[in-house]
């Protein structure tokens, strides 16, 4: 590998920072860029306190630890493509009652299609990230996998199971193969400016995590009043625009009753938000569309996995079965709670992504 050409992407955080600075050391040649996703107004874009890896701030931490590892750093706008690909279907998706999982969209369509031809285009054999999370070769030879992270309390292999062969073959995670503490210790060790900065965690375009805010504007539709009602159809009160809500949601509901309520289902079509009580909330079975395998395969036949339904979310034995080229029936062992429609339910066996889909419904 060594000499041959790579483009960090570098986000002005400890993991991409510590990636860029491990493929100097192997030899690489290492470009620097920093993707322009969204511009975040004035005040946000230089705070100390911002943890998103959008903003300006992110472009200087990004430029200081390239001047230190001594390579070339440029900024790629991508602000057009990242408004078409990912806001546009965050907005729609919001306006039909679904809660869509933005990052997996961005990693799909931006960082690892657009920013991934833009590199090649430079000339480069590999792009590398900061995700935790391994590329490998099966047993075989014959397939790339894509592989937990060693540190599974910051796995982001859940985000990645879009990525395919193509992808893979082209795409190098170094700080994969080390825990967290390791990769900071590592960034203290080399000197890089970033090692203490505090880790990214809202999503870049609502770094406050004010999605209502955030969505007023481009999903009108979905901030329109409507009923709220129980399972039995009773009318208990108004809301103030289904994207306000999502599956298991508690807090302002605005409704008095004995027993804590919870959102069950958001019914678009009919603008009115369904509550219930906890127990409401569980589902053993769910329909998910958009299927995809890392492998580059198709579903044939039904497989046990182990399957998460969101980022957080414990593992949980399953049944996948096929209903058609691109659709599949997870069933699980025992009962999920809050199934969201608009996220994706990811599979896995052991520490290796077979796949995953878009949970369009849960099933009793």
């Amino acid at each position: 590998m060594k000499g041959r050409k790579v483009v960090v992407a570098m986000s002005g955080g400890v993991d991409s920072s510590v990636a860029a600075s491990l493929l100097v050391d192997r030899g690489f040649d290492v470009t620097g860029i920093t993707m322009n996703l969204f511009s975040l107004l004035g005040e946000l874009c230089r705070s100390e306190e911002l943890r998103s890896c959008c903003g300006q701030k992110a472009v200087e931490d990004a430029h200081r630890v390239a001047i230190h590892l001594g390579i070339p750093h440029f900024v790629a706008d991508l602000r057009r493509e990242f408004m078409a690909e990912v806001i546009a279907d965050f907005a729609r998706e919001y306006g039909r009652g679904r809660t869509p999982n933005p990052c997996i969209r961005c990693n799909e369509r931006i960082k690892f299609r657009i920013f991934l031809e833009r590199a090649r285009r430079l000339g480069a054999d590999f792009v590398a990230t900061g995700h935790h999370a391994r590329v490998a070769v099966d047993p075989a030879g014959l397939r790339y996998v894509l592989k937990k992270g060693k540190d599974r309390a910051k796995d982001q292999s859940y985000f990645l199971y879009r990525l395919g062969q193509a992808q893979l073959a082209r795409v190098l995670m170094p700080v994969g193969d080390f825990v967290k503490a390791e990769v900071r210790e590592m960034a203290r060790r080399r000197g890089l400016p970033v090692a203490e900065k505090t880790e990214s965690q809202e999503t870049c375009f609502a770094p406050l995590g004010d999605y209502p805010e955030f969505l007023a504007g481009r999903a009108p539709l979905a901030f329109r009043p409507g009923p709220i009602k129980d399972l039995d159809g009773r009318i208990l009160g108004e809301h103030k625009g289904i994207g306000n809500y999502t599956i298991g949601q508690r807090r302002g509901l605005g409704i008095s009753a004995p027993r804590p309520l919870y959102v069950i289902a958001i019914d678009a079509p009919r603008n009115t938000v369904v509550i219930g009580q906890e127990r409401d909330l569980y589902r053993k079975r769910l329909l998910a569309s958009d299927v995809h395998l890392v492998s580059g395969g198709k579903l044939e036949e039904p497989v046990t996995v182990k399957a998460k339904i969101r980022y957080k979310h414990q593992e949980a034995k399953a049944l996948v079965t096929p209903v058609s080229t691109r659709r599949v029936r997870v069933e699980f062992d025992r009962p999920q709670r809050a199934i969201t429609p608009g996220q994706s339910v990811v599979f896995y066996r052991r520490h290796v992504v077979v796949g995953g889909g878009i949970i369009g419904r849960s099933l009793a």
